[in-house]
């Protein structure tokens, strides 16, 4: 029965085994001689079940998924040969000294997510060993993309550009951002949207649909972003917001996707008429700026190289003060790493030295913030190719006048 309900995106033993030797070879270079995950995206990129599970690697022996619930899913889903049940965490350890012999001498664990309280639990559980931070050894297996992972994600971009196809059929005057969000979101879940985003930072929240019409796009906020909407309440002031959309509005929307546990980010300009000449002009300058960007994205160029690239044509085009946020306000970034998570590392940052390389995808967004007007921008998945890049979005780079 299991095997019928199995979605169809198992990930293949071969996958998976190249996974694991790209982390035991990360280990190896920095010492560390066992790592224990937690953190459900970084156990199923490493073993292909988000089952309530553990998920111990170690470099002398093969790997060791701890199930909590539900062992025959995690079978199923799961090409590891050794899938060991337990009732509780505190189990884990004698099974490790049973199967092993004895816990490693230096354990990695992922300091950025693991809370205090649980990672002294885990001190007490595997007493005598040396923990390291093992998130870098993980986001750097994370950051080079399989050609797998790329065919899911270009599965994503189906998804996302059909709902962007119907955001084009449908978008009118008249209607609440809220209330647009909505729409899409209904429609989105029948074409494969898993309805959430999974985000890594514990104080970060991921949501789907991000509308921003005219002076709703003006407003800066809390959010780390050069544009933040309003929302619809203080305790959560991000994104779509109980404004109406005018007929002649400039509206920028970004959608989060998730389908197949990967993700897609894409912002596209929407407008029910005509926009006005500046707004119209910043949406083209965005635009043109992430071609720009595109064509500097090779393997080797450092991050900030392609930072400063976007800041200096955006100055020379004009719009420097209002580029990736308020005066103040700048957001230091102007693209993310993007996969099992919304946000990844690396990041495209003003001062992230860290070169290109093939295999990395990126979210791309120039976007500019009008204080009390409106925003414009546009974003898009670019993909670091052998010889330079390519976009995985395969929704056209243009302002939708509706």
């Amino acid at each position: 029965m299991i095997d019928k309900l199995l979605p169809l995106d198992l990930t293949p033993e071969a996958e998976i085994s190249r996974r694991i030797q790209a982390l035991k070879k990360q280990m190896a270079q920095v010492g560390i001689d066992g790592v224990f995950l937690t953190h459900r995206p970084d156990y199923y990129y490493f073993s292909g079940s988000a089952q309530d599970a553990w998920l111990y690697v170690t470099m002398a022996h093969e790997p060791l998924l701890f199930v909590k619930r539900y062992l025959p899913r995690a079978v199923a889903e799961s090409p590891l040969a050794q899938i060991v049940p337990v009732h509780s965490v505190t189990e884990i350890p004698q099974i490790i000294k049973d199967t092993h012999g004895d816990f490693p001498k230096t354990m990695g664990i992922s300091f950025d997510l693991v809370p205090v309280r649980d990672f002294r639990f885990y001190q007490s559980l595997f007493f005598g060993c040396t923990w390291q931070d093992a998130s870098p050894l993980i986001m750097s297996c994370r950051a080079i993309k399989s050609e797998y992972e790329l065919g899911v994600m270009q599965e994503v971009a189906k998804i996302s550009s059909r709902v962007f196809d119907f955001i084009a059929e449908t978008f009118e005057p008249g209607i609440r951002e809220t209330d647009l969000a909505g729409r899409i979101e209904a429609f989105a879940r029948t074409q494969g949207h898993s309805g959430r985003l999974q985000t890594r930072h514990y104080r970060s929240v991921g949501f789907t649909f991000h509308i921003m019409g005219g002076e709703s796009g003006g407003q800066s906020g809390a959010l780390d972003s050069p544009v933040c909407g309003t929302g619809m309440y203080t305790a959560f002031p991000f994104g779509a917001g109980t404004r109406v959309i005018g007929k002649n509005d400039p509206v920028l929307i970004d959608l989060g996707t998730m389908a197949f546990g990967y993700h897609m980010d894409e912002s596209r300009m929407f407008v029910a008429g005509k926009m006005t000449g500046q707004a119209d002009a910043a949406s083209q300058a965005a635009i043109d700026i992430l071609l720009h960007v595109k064509d500097a994205m090779k393997p080797g160029v450092a991050m900030k190289t392609i930072f400063q690239s976007a800041v200096t044509m955006a100055d020379r085009l004009g719009y420097g003060e209002q580029f990736l946020g308020l005066s103040g306000f700048k957001s230091k970034f102007l693209g993310h790493g993007i996969g099992l998570e919304l946000v990844e590392d690396p990041i495209i940052s003003k001062g992230r030295s860290t070169a290109l390389e093939p295999g990395m995808v990126f979210a791309v967004e120039p976007k500019f913030i009008f204080k009390d007007r409106f925003a414009a921008g546009i974003e898009s998945v670019i993909l670091i190719t052998e010889t330079g890049s390519r976009f995985l979005s395969i929704v056209s780079n243009k302002v939708f006048a509706i």
